[in-house]
């Protein structure tokens, strides 16, 4: 297998953005290879074969396959990149937190209401909001005084929590009432290495 980092992507998924994100922050060689979603490439054999999940992102590093775009920075941190991901075990418990909450109320709020309004996934549209507005809120109170989430520098908590963040207007869920965190958000778009998600044109930005 070769030894080039491949990440397999989709334009419009937040979760692959986050490894993509992360790559270019720190550097890491990589090639993206996009899986036709709308097709159904990730529900055929050949990508089943890397995550039987059938879900992006999917990193291969020579033998190594990883799915989940959590684990995914994990790995990338740990082996290619470690300033991301703090070896101080109350700043890595910290870390580790904002993965939690990556992958539990960024879900379920900002995450869930885009996949609504872009997907037209058949989800609860007031609950997702409610979600996201009550996680807008903890970061929103966290942020007071702090340009990222964990410690002086930026970590791959940053790069889990930034791109449904960002992206919430779509999902028709505003970020008016949260300064600091649109403060933050402008503090990642200005890294060097920084990589956008494409806009769609839904929610608040239709």
């Amino acid at each position: 297998m070769s030894n080039t980092i491949r990440i397999h992507s989709f334009p419009l998924s937040g979760h692959a953005q986050r490894a993509e994100l992360f790559a270019n922050l720190a550097g890491i060689a990589h090639d993206v290879i996009n899986v036709d979603l709308a097709a159904g490439e990730h529900k055929e054999a050949p990508f089943l074969a890397l995550n039987p999940a059938g879900q992006v992102p999917v990193l291969e590093d020579g033998d190594v396959v990883i799915s989940d775009s959590n684990a995914i920075l994990v790995y990338l941190a740990r082996k290619y990149a470690p300033a991301f991901l703090p070896l101080d075990p109350e700043l890595e418990a910290q870390v580790q937190k904002f993965l939690s909450l990556a992958a539990g109320e960024i879900a379920f709020g900002p995450c869930a209401a885009r996949l609504i309004t872009v997907f037209n996934a058949p989800l609860d549209a007031d609950f997702a909001k409610a979600t996201a507005d009550k996680v807008l809120s903890k970061l929103e109170a966290h942020l007071i005084g702090r340009e990222f989430l964990v410690g002086d520098s930026v970590t791959i908590a940053d790069v889990a929590i930034y791109t449904y963040t960002a992206h919430a207007p779509e999902g028709n869920v505003s970020l008016e009432a949260y300064p600091n965190v649109r403060r933050f958000l402008t503090n990642v778009e200005a890294l060097d290495g920084f990589k956008p998600m494409a806009t769609t044109k839904a929610g608040l930005l239709a």
